[in-house]
């Protein structure tokens, strides 16, 4: 990799992180959907994923300025309230869907299934 690319993934990779703790910082309802350390491990996970999609669609659909030092193509995008808009909306959408999932995973067996469950192990398992 040329030293190039190397400071090309650094513009990209930083800010998308930055972004999703600024958004993540001034909406505490977030936190408050993806409460366990495994969603929320999660929740940055998938927001910075598809925070970096949006980010690399805004950034074909849109001319950005070649880099002058200034500020990065990133920085350039955000300056945009429609941009910054539609961030948020994409990160507010990853922790209500994994929210909606943790509803479902509420769920618990009832008896019924346990007992079919280690009918099965015992089966299977020759125990």
């Amino acid at each position: 990799m040329s030293q190039e690319d190397e400071v090309w993934l650094q513009l990209v990779d930083e800010p998308i992180s930055a972004i999703v703790a600024e958004v993540e910082a001034e909406d505490p309802e977030l936190r408050a959907l993806v409460a366990s350390p495994e969603k929320l491990l999660a929740f940055r996970t998938f927001a910075n994923i598809r925070v970096g999609v949006v980010l690399g669609r805004l950034l074909v659909e849109n001319e950005v300025q070649a880099y002058d030092g200034s500020g990065t193509w990133v920085e350039t995008l955000l300056e945009n309230p429609e941009h910054r808009r539609e961030i948020v909306a994409e990160v507010r959408a990853v922790a209500e869907e994994l929210a909606q999932d943790g509803e479902a995973e509420g769920a618990t067996p009832d008896e019924a299934t346990h007992a079919r469950f280690r009918e099965f192990a015992r089966r299977e398992l020759g125990g």
